[in-house]
C-alpha cells in the first residue's frame, strides 16, 4: 500500500489581542445604526442578512470609527478629509502589546514615576489615535509629535474635545528639516538649533531648525530617510520615556499606496509615504534609539510588511540592543506586525526554588553575536559557581552539571 504522506499542520493564526474590548465581542453594525443615526446610511446587508460595513469608502470608515471611540470608549472624535482614518480593534492591539512588555519581567521595573506610564506617539497624525486609546484605557500619558499643520491642529481638538484625558496628552509640533538628525550629524561640523516655543494654549511647539550647510546637496539616496526629524532632535534634553510607538509610512510612492483595492482608509503624502517607504523610516529610528538608549525602556513601530523584519532585525542586532521581541496583529483581512527592542540589560531569572526538576532548560536573552556557543556555556558555569554552587563543564557533550546543597543556593 502506498505510504499517506503526512499533512503538515498549518500553525495557528493569530487572533486579535485578547485584552482587547472586541475580542469576544465584536462590534455589531446593526445595534450601532439604531444607536447612532448618522452610521445608519453606512450600513448595508448582506444575502445572509448580516449587517456589513463597506470598507471601499472613505466616509463609512471614518464614521465607524468616530462612533466606536464614543460608543465603547467614550470619546469625541473627528478627522478632516483625507487624513488617514484608523481602525480602532487593530490600533487597540497594538496598545495592549505595548502593556504587555511593560507589565513583563523581561527588563527591570521602572520605579523613578512610580505608576505613571509615559509614552512617545512618532507621527500621531489627525487622528491622535494611539494618545487616545492610551490615556483613556490604561491612563498612560503622552507626547504625540507630528510635522503638519493639519495633524497637529486636529490632534489638538481631539484632544481638546476630550477633557477628561486632556491632561495627559501634550501635542508636540516638528518642524521640517532639509535632512533629519542622524548619527553621523551628531559628531560632524554641521550645528542643530532646536527652539521650545509655548503656544497661547500652553502646547508644546517643537522647532529643529538645521544651520546653514554648503551650497552644494549630494543626490538623496532614496534608501535612506531624509525627512523630518523622528525621535532624536524632538526628544529634549532629560526626557524620560517607558516607550515610542509608531504606525509608520510603509510606502515608497501614492501609487504603491493605493494598490489595496479592499480597503480606502485615507492618508495624506506625509502619513503613508517616504523614500525608502517604512524600512527607511524604522531604520532611522532605530539609529536614533542608539543615542536616546537612555531615554526610553521601550522602542517600538509597526510593520506593514513581513519582508522587512528579518532586515530590521538584523539591523537591531548590529546596533547592540539587548532585546528584540516581535509579534503579529490580525483583524479581519488587516496584517501588520510589532517590533519592540531594547538596551535595557534583562532581567537574569535563571531557577525559581519552587521548581522540581532534575533537568533544566532555559532561554538566554541579550547575548552580542561576538560570542561563540562556548563562551556562553563558560559564562553559565561561572554564573552558577559565583551563586555558590558546584559546577562541572563538559564540552564534549555541551554540557553544564551543577549541584545545589540546599533550596538556599537557588539563583532567582
Amino acid at each position: 500500500m502506498p505510504s499517506k504522506k503526512n499533512k503538515r499542520k498549518r500553525p495557528e493564526r493569530p487572533t486579535i489581542h485578547p485584552k482587547n474590548k472586541y475580542s469576544d465581542n465584536p462590534p455589531d453594525f446593526s445595534v450601532l445604526a439604531s444607536l447612532y443615526p448618522s452610521l445608519k446610511p453606512f450600513v448595508f446587508y448582506s444575502r445572509d442578512g448580516r449587517p456589513r460595513i463597506d470598507w471601499t469608502d472613505y466616509n463609512s470608515t471614518r464614521e465607524l470609527t468616530r462612533v466606536l471611540l464614543l460608543h465603547d470608549h467614550g470619546l469625541n472624535w473627528w478627522i478632516p478629509d483625507g487624513q488617514l482614518c484608523p481602525t480602532v480593534p487593530n490600533r487597540s492591539n497594538y496598545i495592549h502589546w505595548i502593556e504587555d512588555l511593560l507589565s513583563s519581567d523581561i527588563i527591570p521595573k521602572n520605579n523613578n514615576n512610580g505608576d505613571i506610564v509615559r509614552g512617545f506617539d512618532i507621527g500621531t497624525g489627525a487622528n491622535c489615535i494611539y494618545p487616545l486609546l492610551g490615556a483613556s484605557l490604561l491612563g498612560w500619558t503622552f507626547v504625540g509629535s507630528d510635522v503638519t499643520d493639519v495633524a497637529v491642529e486636529w490632534a489638538e481638538k481631539n484632544v481638546k474635545c476630550n477633557q477628561h484625558i486632556s491632561e495627559l496628552i501634550e501635542i508636540r509640533k516638528v518642524t521640517a528639516c532639509q535632512s533629519a538628525i542622524s548619527i553621523e550629524d551628531s559628531n560632524c561640523g554641521e550645528s542643530v538649533n532646536c527652539e521650545n516655543k509655548m503656544d497661547g494654549n500652553a502646547t508644546v511647539v517643537e522647532e529643529a531648525k538645521l544651520l546653514p550647510s554648503s551650497s552644494f546637496d549630494p543626490p538623496l539616496d532614496m534608501n535612506k530617510y531624509s525627512g523630518p526629524p523622528l525621535l532624536l532632535g524632538v526628544v529634549r534634553d532629560g526626557e524620560k520615556f517607558d516607550f515610542c510607538m509608531c504606525n509608520p509610512p510603509f510606502f515608497e510612492t501614492m501609487e504603491e499606496a493605493g494598490l489595496n483595492p479592499k480597503t480606502s482608509c485615507g492618508g495624506t503624502p506625509e502619513e503613508m509615504v517616504c523614500p525608502g517607504g517604512e524600512k527607511a523610516f524604522i531604520t532611522r529610528i532605530i539609529e536614533d534609539s542608539v543615542v536616546l538608549k537612555e531615554s526610553f525602556r521601550w522602542f517600538t513601530s509597526m510593520v506593514g510588511r513581513k519582508v522587512n523584519l528579518k532586515f530590521l532585525t538584523s539591523k537591531l542586532r548590529e546596533v547592540g540592543v539587548t532585546i528584540v521581541k516581535t509579534t503579529e496583529f490580525v483583524q479581519g483581512q488587516t496584517c501588520r506586525w510589532g517590533l519592540a527592542w531594547s538596551f535595557v540589560p534583562p532581567v537574569r531569572k535563571i531557577i525559581s526554588p519552587l521548581v522540581q526538576k532534575n533537568s533544566l532548560s532555559f532561554t538566554l536573552e541579550g547575548l552580542q553575536r561576538q560570542f561563540s556557543a562556548f563562551h556562553v556555556l563558560q559564562s553559565i558555569e561561572s554564573f552558577f559557581c559565583l551563586g555558590g554552587a558546584s559546577c562541572k563543564l563538559n564540552a564534549s557533550s555541551f554540557v553544564v552539571d551543577y549541584f545545589l546543597i540546599s533550596l538556599d543556593h537557588c539563583l532567582k
